[in-house]
């Protein structure tokens, strides 16, 4: 510092004397220094005298300078080797090394330094051409080459404070001795130089903790020594087993214990020498943080167009014309503009040794415009620094400027790779990072609270920045592990513009996201986006203008403001920025010459990869080196996921490909298809704090408040190989794909949340309020068995992996609280609303029987009404049938939370094709509407269950169904309706030849289809269908029960309460509990069926409609035996141990699995290198089989652990409550119900062209119900109020073939009554434990003509004259058999039918393979050998243990062939029929009924003949009981009528039949 002074008083001193002697040549000495510069055009060399050339060369070979900035700090300055040369108007100089420390620390070293100052370079003036604005020509160029910078800076040093000492002094020399200069020249600054930057290699690091890294380097040889430890324990283990066999019990015990203690010795020597020697021969890592440049090239370029503050400023205007300009303008006490250009081969960031960059950066060149301005400040924003310089100047005051340095920009860069890697896991080492940085730089003296980064950088840089990147990636780490290398989120993007500007970042180009994990399938491009525009538009949500950065007016502490009592003065309170929202839009409609189509590639594990991707990146990240103990009391830094307020995102998308494989393994999934889409979501965020003393981290809670998407021209398919994974782990290509759904356009909308005020307010006026609506327009869906099997396939899996999840949570043994003296409470969502609390109808108070011994009539009174079901025809009913349906009556509760859904439907059409017949039928309707709503969890008997709605309402109903001489697999296409069959019916003009030929809206009309929906049918070769039931309105209903409940609103319900006098309560109101049931309405029908039609429905009925799920009764079982065994149990809380090894058990399932897939993985990534390896092709499949077999015992205790957590969460609900299990293991409960009610229906069956009626059957009041079981019985029962049948025939005697004889069809009376119950098949044949038939008396008016067509039609290809039998022995053979005595050819077209499936629903009751017409059902697709001919037979057959059918008057008027006898109005009575253990197909039933109701018949028709007294009925029953005794009768009863009436009942006339009898 003495010196300084002394070199610059001798300085002053040479001035003043030169001025005293030479004052005329001091203008001239003025005027020497901008001459380099630029000179006038105008003046000639000779008007300037000739300078004197000066040659200065300096070398010195040591120097060090060090400067004490304060009375510790100082800085120190050495270089070595130093050679400084002048000549002429160019300077240089040279130093191979020069490092510059601060407080003794090394922090900055220089090699190879070459510094030239040169009047001009031919290599700036190439520089200058891409500029075409710049007015300069030449200039000055300070050259600066550099070997290597390498910058260096202790853990936890403070180098901001040495730093601003430094630059207090600098302000004070510069005030202290260039004052008077600086005012005595007035003239404007000379252009300064350029600047040309060349840096070989620059490294910037930050060094890190050397405790830590000894304890990292200290845990990785521990963990290597382990594992030696283990290998020399093994080869002792060897050493000891080889003499123990050598030497026998000869070998002392207390040698083998000296052998492993000295062994143990030894491993602790060797890990103390490893220890020592760790840092040997490789040294210890040290850097925090590394940043290193290779090849940098830096060119500052200055022009005369902008030099100068006013150029200075409009510069600024021009770079930031968003933010408001001072109206007084800008007073700058810093300005500079420099045209930059810069190139750089490598730019790497690394964090400690993490084998990932955090950023790489290849070839980057950057071009474009930098100003830098510092505004002078008013006096309050100038601080007063106090130097301590000691003697003699001891304690000095400098005024400081507190305004920061701003940037302005306008770059255009380009860069061939651009990499950079972030996650969660290096967050605690970015915090020490940021920690170093905050001590480069003193915080301001404004005690205002320090923006965050965010702000800063609104603040400070302003302007545009465009990038052009050949390929662009972010790479999302998904581990806690900051070392791995495969776990992570891979965003590619190629050929990428990037554009950033205040507010905004655009990106251009082709992204795609790949999942990059060691897994056996998902290293996979689930998303690829080309021609992507993603717009980021941020909202900075400030109290003032958000881009006024000239506005904040920084404060010294002594400058402070009076301030409101409890509020903290903030200089950035206009600026600083409350919340952000962000608003993000994707746009995949620009128009680009490659033809690329968007597409997602989803599998199920990839969504599970995804889910801990996320539970990863959302995780709460630990304090890291704060608190006293780390001298660390700052407050926390705000997270920028904690400043969004509000998030929307937009996507627009001219197509889209969607492809999610559920089963990689069995090759299943889903694919859909879309054109023009455009999807818009809205959601907020609340920081919600948490309860307690205790500072916490604040929740984030996000909620969706608004979702509107638009898409057309959806398709979706279902996909299945008919193969399992092949051995390559690739998807079959020859997959096969079928339809399942397609609409024209969808509209999705979701209601914003509310609070609990609002949504009562809007509740209240709109009770239609629906949280989704969803609206579908031209809907074509198409549902198959193989659909059907592919679609449970799907959603199999996806329940199988939910409770999977579930089960293995936390969550899954926390019981819930329940208080049994807390009142019922209603939840929060419906608070204050006068919905009424769950009615008792909901929550039923008992369950199960009663105790027999408490009241044996009671009991008894139970199982009778159980037992008994409405035997009686026209039993007295109460008033409307419908009112009375199960799911029309759970739908109707008033104990409804929440209108969950709302999907509205307009021209929907859905084709369904059976499993065993031709041809399709398509229902289709004009409008439909399905709702879903949720209710309040209720108990029903000991089991808490959440109830769920759906409600489906069909209007303009019509079904359509193919011809038999139509097929319609033709080519494998597809029919559909026009719209214009779909649409309400109107009124049409019929201008047309087809539309006069489709027969206008009525039933039994062809109606044309189309095979391209975008083509209209007059363009392709169109087919006909025919509409086989006219338009109609249908009302569904579903309920289902399930266990998953909010615990929120468990808590809040009241337990029923157990009552002591269950025996006197009226058992008649008994409740079933929680049925999930289905009910379908349809008032009226216009039915029109052929065979073939008829035989398709009852085909789709059986195998899709009623297709019940296997394995039922085995869940069940276990289910119960679990329940028995807690009850039992003498401590039930020990099963909650048994419940965490099972746990524990699976967990290790699907961590061997894990890592089975990884070994898989890493042997597929090895074959492709080597692919004819025979030992990893071995070794791949022996994975692929243990793969396999840990998969299935997955399933299975996935299973049982999910029966056990179930059984004893509602243990420990019941015993809570202080309630008992009540059911027995032998009680049985229903679990699924099912409905079909019509009003009214007229159904015309028609000949095989589908025109020509056979008959016209009139039902009203038609129910239909299944009940299946708990233990996989099912019941049927069908009731009708009133039937009618009419014959169609032309020229028929009798147009009314059946009716009941009463008039009477009021609504409480049943015309006829059908009843079933049916066991689990045994063998394949189905088990009808109970059969019984009612009718009321009938009128029947029958011709044979009719007879012969109604059976054709029921029984197509059956001759139902030649199965008649007529002696007990043919009918005993059938009885045990169960097959026909039929005829040779009837034998071989019987064996070439194919079966019917073994459903179990309504069809089964005309379940006839052998009578369906061959045209129309399906061929075998592979030959059929002995096992699947008794399969086909067991399927042909039921077993009936008991039928029961009634006696029912008749009224019977007959009309024969022409030879004949005609009989009318004939007064008979159908006796009680009943049979015991048959084992029949369905047509020998109807043989056997019609064979002994002739029999019983025939005496009845020949005494009304006769007019004879009619028997009695104890006569009548002895003749059936009597065997010999009704055979003699019979006899003498036809000898009789063929001696008075001509009767023929034998062989003796075939000409002639009997009533009931068959041609002979």
């Amino acid at each position: 510092m003495y010196l300084y002074q002394h070199v610059l008083a001798t300085l002053q001193c040479r001035d003043l004397l030169r001025a005293t002697l030479f004052p005329e040549t001091v203008p001239l000495l003025a005027l020497e220094t901008p001459g380099t510069a630029s000179e006038p055009e105008g003046c000639p060399p000779e008007s300037s005298p000739p300078k004197r050339l000066l040659n200065l060369t300096l070398e010195v070979s040591t120097a060090k300078l060090t400067a004490f900035v304060a009375e510790n700090k100082f800085i120190t300055l050495a270089a070595e080797s130093v050679s400084l040369s002048r000549h002429g108007g160019s300077l240089q100089a040279y130093c191979p090394e020069l490092a510059a420390g601060f407080d003794g620390n090394s922090i900055f070293n220089f090699k190879e330094v070459e510094v030239q100052l040169l009047p001009e370079l031919e290599e700036m003036i190439l520089h200058r051409n891409p500029f075409p604005v710049l007015q300069t020509l030449r200039n000055r160029v300070w050259l600066l080459s550099l070997g290597s910078v390498s910058v260096e800076f202790p853990y936890q040093y403070d180098f901001s404070r040495t730093l601003d000492e430094a630059v207090g002094v600098q302000k004070w020399l510069k005030g202290l001795h260039r004052g008077t200069h600086a005012q005595a020249s007035p003239s404007p600054a000379p252009l300064p130089p350029d600047l040309l930057l060349k840096v070989q290699h620059f490294s910037w690091v930050f060094l890190d903790d050397i405790f830590e890294v000894k304890l990292r380097d200290n845990y990785e040889l521990m963990k290597d020594e382990s594992k030696e430890s283990a290998k020399r324990l093994q080869l002792l283990d060897a050493k000891v087993a080889a003499l123990r066999k050598q030497h026998g019990e000869l070998l002392p015990a207390r040698k083998i214990e000296e052998l492993y203690a000295s062994l143990e010795h030894k491993n602790i020597e060797i890990y103390i020498q490893r220890s020592r020697r760790l840092y040997g021969n490789t040294p210890m890592r040290r850097a925090l943080l590394t940043w290193s440049l290779a090849g940098l090239e830096l060119v500052a370029l200055a022009d005369a167009s902008f030099h100068g503050p006013e150029r200075v400023v409009e510069q600024v205007r021009e770079l930031d014309p968003g933010s408001p300009f001072p109206a007084e303008g800008m007073d700058l006490v810093i300005q500079w503009c420099r045209m930059l250009k810069c190139s750089v081969k490598t730019f790497l960031v690394r964090i400690r040794d993490y084998p990932r960059y955090l950023f790489e950066i290849r070839d980057w060149r950057l071009m474009g415009r930098l100003v830098g301005t510092e505004q002078s400040g008013q006096p309050c924003s100038r601080r007063r620094q106090i130097l301590h310089l000691g003697l003699p100047w001891g304690d000095v005051a400098v005024e400081r400027n507190m305004p920061p340095l701003k940037f302005y920009h306008d770059f255009h860069s380009e860069i061939f790779q651009y990499t950079v890697v972030w996650g969660p896991c290096w967050d605690p080492a970015w915090t020490l990072i940021g920690q170093s940085v905050d001590l480069l730089t003193k915080p301001s003296a404004d005690p205002s609270p320090p923006l965050p980064w965010w702000d800063k950088s609104r603040l400070l840089f302003h302007g545009d920045w465009h990038m052009d990147i050949e390929q662009a990636n972010l790479h999302q780490l998904a581990t806690e592990d900051p070392y791995n290398t495969t776990e992570n989120m891979h965003w590619e993007w190629n050929h990428l513009s990037f554009h950033w500007k205040p507010g905004q970042f655009v990106f251009k180009g082709d992204l795609d996201v790949n999942v990059r994990t060691a897994s056996k399938y998902d290293d996979c491009c689930f998303l690829h986006l080309p021609d992507l525009c993603m717009t980021l538009d941020l909202q900075w949500l400030c109290h003032g203008n958000p881009h006024d950065h000239h506005g904040v007016t920084l404060r010294a502490p002594e400058f402070l403001p009076e301030v409101p009592l409890g509020q903290l003065h903030d200089s950035y309170r206009a600026f600083r920025s409350e919340n952000l929202n962000l608003s993000i839009k994707m746009d995949l409609t620009r128009h680009s010459g490659t033809i690329s189509q968007p597409r997602i590639l989803l599998y199920s594990s990839t969504l599970r990869w995804m889910q801990n991707f996320w539970a990863t990146w959302t995780s709460v990240t630990r304090p890291i080196c704060r608190g006293k103990l780390f001298n660390n009391l700052k407050p926390s830094k705000k997270k920028l996921g904690q400043h969004y307020k509000q998030l929307s995102y937009t996507a627009l998308f001219p197509q889209l490909q969607v492809h999610y494989w559920a089963s990689f393994a069995q090759q299943r999934g889903i694919q859909i298809e879309c054109s023009q889409g455009h999807v818009f979501t809205r959601g907020t965020q609340r920081l919600i704090p948490q309860a307690g003393t205790v500072m916490r981290r604040l929740i984030s809670d996000w909620s969706v408040t608004q979702m509107v998407s638009d898409l057309s021209q959806v398709t979706v398919y279902l996909m299945a190989s008919p193969t399992e994974e092949n051995a390559d782990h690739c998807l079959d290509p020859l997959v096969t794909k079928t339809h399942l759904l397609s609409l024209s356009s969808l509209t999705y909308q979701r209601h914003s949340n509310r609070t609990a005020e609002e949504e009562l307010s809007t509740r209240v006026g709109d009770p239609a309020f629906h949280t989704h609506q969803l609206h579908l327009v031209d809907l074509r869906a198409s549902w198959t068995t193989t659909n059907r099997d592919i679609a449970f396939g799907l959603y199999d899996g996806y329940k199988k992996a939910a409770v999977l999840k579930r089960n293995l949570s936390t969550e899954a043994l926390k019981g819930l609280k329940i208080d049994p003296q807390m009142p019922a409470k209603k939840p929060k969502q419906n608070a204050g609303t006068s919905a009424p609390a769950p009615p008792p109808v909901s929550t039923p108070s008992f369950s199960g029987q009663p105790d027999k011994g408490s009241s044996g009539g009671t009991y008894m009174l139970q199982k009778l009404i159980e037992e008994t079901d409405r035997f009686v025809v026209f039993t007295e009913e109460e008033s409307g049938v419908s009112d009375q349906l199960c799911g029309i009556a759970a739908c109707q509760t008033d104990d409804i939370y929440n209108r969950n859904c709302l999907i509205e439907l307009v021209n929907c059409q859905m084709v369904l094709r059976g499993a065993e017949t031709e041809g399709c039928v398509i229902v289709s309707a004009a409008k439909a509407q399905l709702l879903q709503c949720q209710h309040h969890p209720a108990w029903y008997g000991d089991t808490l269950k959440q109830k769920t709605s759906w409600t489906c309402l069909l209007d303009g109903m019509q079904y359509f169904a193919t011809t038999e001489s139509s097929p319609t697999e033709q080519d494998g296409r597809q029919l559909w309706l026009e719209v214009k069959n779909i649409e309400e019916h109107r009124q049409r003009s019929l201008d047309s030849v087809q539309e006069l030929m489709e027969s206008g809206q009525a039933v039994g009309g062809m109606v044309t289809t189309t095979t391209d929906w975008n083509q209209p049918a007059e363009a392709q070769q169109a087919q006909q269908v025919q509409r086989i039931i006219s338009r109609c309105n249908c009302r569904m209903y579903y309920i289902s029960y399930s266990h998953d409940i909010d615990p929120e609103l468990a808590t809040q319900i009241k337990p029923p309460e157990v009552h002591e006098n269950q025996e006197k309560e009226d058992l008649l109101k008994k409740q079933e509990g929680a049925v999930d049931t289905f009910t379908l309405i349809h008032h009226e029908l216009e039915i029109s069926t052929n065979p073939a039609q008829y035989a398709m429905i009852l085909d789709i009925v059986n195998n899709l409609l009623l297709h019940v799920e296997p394995k039922r009764k085995e869940h069940s079982e276990k289910k119960q035996r679990v329940r028995f065994q807690l009850e039992i149990s003498s401590n039930p809380e020990e099963q909650r141990s048994s419940i965490l090894h099972l746990q524990e058990a699976v967990r290790q399932h699907v961590a061997q699995i894990r890592q089975l897939e990884k070994q898989m993985y890493s042997i597929m990534k090895s074959l492709q290198d080597d692919s004819k390896n025979e030992n990893l092709l071995d070794l791949n499949q022996k994975l692929q089989l243990q793969l396999n077999q840990e998969k299935a015992n997955l399933q299975l205790e996935s299973e049982e652990l999910n029966i056990l957590i179930r059984c004893f969460k509602d243990f420990q609900l019941q015993q809570a409550n202080k309630m008992e299990l009540r059911k027995q293991q032998e009680d049985v409960s229903v679990v699924r119900r099912t409905e079909f009610y019509f009003a009214q229906a007229r159904w015309r069956l028609t000949e095989e062209d589908g025109q020509l009626g056979i008959a016209e059957l009139e039902l009203q009041r038609f129910l239909y119900s299944k009940v299946n079981k708990s233990d996989d019985t099912a019941e049927h029962l069908l009731e009708l109020g009133w039937f009618t049948m009419n014959n169609l025939l032309p020229n028929a005697v009798y147009k009314v073939v059946l009716r009941p004889q009463s008039s009477c069809q009021s609504g409480r009376q049943l015309a006829l009554r059908l009843f079933s119950k049916v066991r689990p098949p045994v063998g394949g044949i189905s088990v009808k434990e109970h059969f019984e038939v009612n009718v009321v008396p009938l009128t029947i008016q029958l011709t044979h003509q009719f007879f012969h067509r109604i059976m054709g039609f029921f029984f197509p290809g059956r001759s139902v004259e030649d199965d008649e039998v007529g002696d007990e022995e043919d009918k005993s053979k059938l009885v045990t058999t169960g097959i026909p005595v039929v005829k040779p050819r009837q034998l071989i077209a019987t064996d070439d039918a194919a079966p019917l499936g073994p459903g179990k629903g309504v069809a089964q009751g005309l379940n006839r393979s052998s009578g369906v017409r061959r045209s129309f059902r399906k061929a075998p697709e592979h030959p059929v050998d002995d096992i699947d001919k008794m399969k086909e037979r067991a399927a042909m057959n039921n077993s009936f243990i008991y039928i029961k059918i009634p006696q029912v008057p008749l009224c019977v008027s007959y009309k024969g062939e022409k030879n004949s006898v005609d009989w009318g109005d004939l007064k008979l009575v159908l006796p009680c029929l009943e049979y015991h253990n048959n084992t029949w197909t369905w047509l020998d039933f109807a043989m056997a009924v019609k064979r002994d109701s002739r029999k019983a018949l025939v005496a009845q028709v020949i005494k009304e003949k006769l007019r004879l007294k009619p028997a009695t009925g104890a006569e009548v029953r002895g003749k059936l009981e009597t065997k010999s005794d009704l055979n003699m009768q019979q006899q003498e009863e036809e000898e009789k009528a063929r001696l008075l009436i001509g009767l023929s009942v034998g062989n003796k006339n075939p000409g002639k039949k009997s009533i009931f009898g068959r041609r002979k």
